[in-house]
């Protein structure tokens, strides 16, 4: 079996250089780019992992992550504080934090009783409904949610005498959290869960005729995936320090699904890969173009990515790993073993 250790012993080296440079990033970063790119990046990464989880690993495709997310958000100023003075209940941030998590995921839950036992564009169709839904409630309950303003002066939480809101701090709350979910999702791949649900994905019937629960196994995913978004929305709305329909739009709902293609659904890393680019596009391309065309720049991106590697980024990056590495192959000369003498191979 297996162990979490001996995973330790096959890391490539280019993981350990990728986590050092994560770790010293924020030293030589101005707090811009620590906060405003290192930051959102991580975030909208793990919303975008969660798509994958159940993209990737179950071949289900949902559009109501950043829903799932957004219900985290707005549980934090509904039950936490705000400034607007529409609910605000005042509970402590230890039982809060987590509660928001945990309601994301009984949300993402319902999500998936409802969807899985569809496929393909039934499924896409079905989530893409609930968050439609979810956000014209959100925008027109003032109850609640408070209708189109939302919730602002929702404040990050102050202990071990750091404010998580600063630059530094937060970007290593959200590195913590993104690389916890990164290993989680790559060690659960492994596991028989993981393998359980891949190969639903590859023959439900045939899982099924095994006497493998395929509705139950695919609800959970939903919830695993939940959790993943719900963290991510938490720190969302620290980040901001406001929520509102705008955060659950339809349009970030399709900007998290080009996130997670453009990354790429094969591997965890993908999703983060994607979230980068989306980011640096989104704070450097209006400097090139106009803001109105902002869209239309991602929706370039998105078909040059698709078209060129269907596996988006970590495709052309393995893709260039291979050539390569045959070309190395190629370069390589051969030797002729000999157990005498030298031959001319050896010499040459």
């Amino acid at each position: 079996m297996t162990t979490p250790r001996s995973y330790l012993g096959q890391i490539q080296p280019g993981w350990w250089v990728l986590a050092a440079f994560l770790l010293v990033y924020p030293w030589f970063a101005t707090n811009f780019f620590t906060y405003q790119i290192g930051g959102y990046t991580l975030i909208l990464g793990m919303i975008a992992l969660s798509l994958m989880v159940l993209a990737g690993y179950g071949g289900m495709v949902s559009l109501a992550q950043i829903t799932v997310a957004g219900v985290a958000a707005y549980t934090l100023p509904i039950f936490g504080e705000n400034s607007v003075g529409v609910l605000g209940l005042g509970w402590p941030e230890w039982v809060l934090y987590p509660f928001a998590i945990l309601i994301a995921a009984v949300f993402s839950t319902l999500v998936g009783l409802i969807s899985v036992r569809t496929e393909g564009i039934y499924t896409i169709m079905i989530t893409l409904a609930i968050a439609v839904s979810f956000f014209f409630f959100a925008r027109q309950n003032y109850a609640l949610f408070n209708g189109f303003q939302g919730f602002s002066g929702v404040d990050a939480p102050s202990f071990w005498g750091i404010y998580w809101r600063d630059p530094m701090p937060f970007y290593y709350l959200c590195l913590a959290c993104a690389a916890f979910f990164f290993c989680a999702t790559v060690y659960g791949a492994r596991s028989t869960f993981g393998l359980t649900l891949q190969a639903i994905r590859d023959n439900p019937r045939r899982m099924g005729a095994l006497g493998y629960n395929v509705t139950a196994h695919r609800v959970y995913a939903f919830f695993l995936a939940g959790l993943i978004a719900g963290t991510a929305g938490v720190l969302l709305v620290l980040f901001n320090g406001r929520v509102s329909p705008g955060t659950i739009g339809v349009d970030i709902a399709i900007d998290i699904l080009v996130i997670a293609v453009v990354g790429g659904l094969r591997h965890p890393i993908g999703p983060f890969l994607g979230a980068l680019a989306f980011v640096l596009l989104e704070n450097f391309a209006i400097d090139l173009i106009d803001r109105e065309r902002f869209n239309t720049v991602i929706g370039m991106a998105f078909l040059l990515v698709v078209f060129f590697s269907p596996d988006g980024l970590i495709g052309l990056w393995q893709k260039a790993a291979a050539k390569m590495r045959r070309r190395d192959n190629h370069g390589a000369k051969p030797t002729v073993k000999s157990t005498g003498e030298e031959t001319q191979a050896d010499l040459a």
